[in-house]
């Protein structure tokens, strides 16, 4: 099965897009995030597709940007946090290498600050927040061969525990963040 190296799911926040360029660095690979392939497809932000056309068609636009990069990149993919509620997505990830990167509450909101860019979190984003992960969840730890929780991790570490966890090798680094750098992703 050809396809990405490591495919990266989970919630927004949880530092896919930072942790999947580190990798693909690593790696010597390309990156590429789906969201980001939507928003440079449609020429505007997802938050305006949202409320422009609905939910609905976004996860339309979804669902093939995941199969056109799940099938057609080599490198390191990230998927937008809901791309796993589709079913065919689900299935199109069987078998791949995924990682699910968890993180829980109060970590979201230091990472997110669970502000209203995000359209799913625009009103009580807290709440909003436990409840996309309490419907998700079970659909991240479905597709994913590997979790790692990256709770108070710095990017590089989480990096590294998703080559552990994938075991991929790679010539021994440095994996200390530089000087000055927060502990967040």
């Amino acid at each position: 099965m050809t396809g990405p190296l490591v495919v990266l799911v989970g919630p927004m926040g949880v530092g896919k897009s930072t942790v999947g360029e580190l990798l693909a660095e690593r790696l010597g690979t390309g990156y590429r995030d789906t969201d980001a392939d939507i928003v440079a497809a449609e020429g505007r932000t997802i938050a305006d597709i949202f409320v422009d056309d609905g939910e609905d068609h976004f996860r339309a636009l979804e669902r093939a940007a995941v199969r056109e990069a799940v099938t057609g990149h080599t490198g390191v993919l990230s998927l937008g946090g809901g791309a796993v509620l589709d079913p065919a997505t689900r299935e199109l990830l069987a078998g791949r290498p995924v990682v699910y990167l968890s993180m829980d509450v109060d970590e979201a909101v230091k990472r997110v600050g669970l502000n209203t860019a995000r359209p799913l979190l625009a009103v009580n984003p807290r709440r909003q927040w436990r409840e996309l992960m309490d419907a998700r969840r079970s659909l991240y730890t479905e597709v994913a061969r590997a979790v790692v929780a990256t709770d108070g991790l710095f990017p590089e570490e989480v990096a590294e525990a998703v080559l552990d966890a994938l075991e991929l090798r790679l010539p021994a680094g440095d994996i200390t963040p530089p000087p000055g750098q927060e502990k967040t992703v």
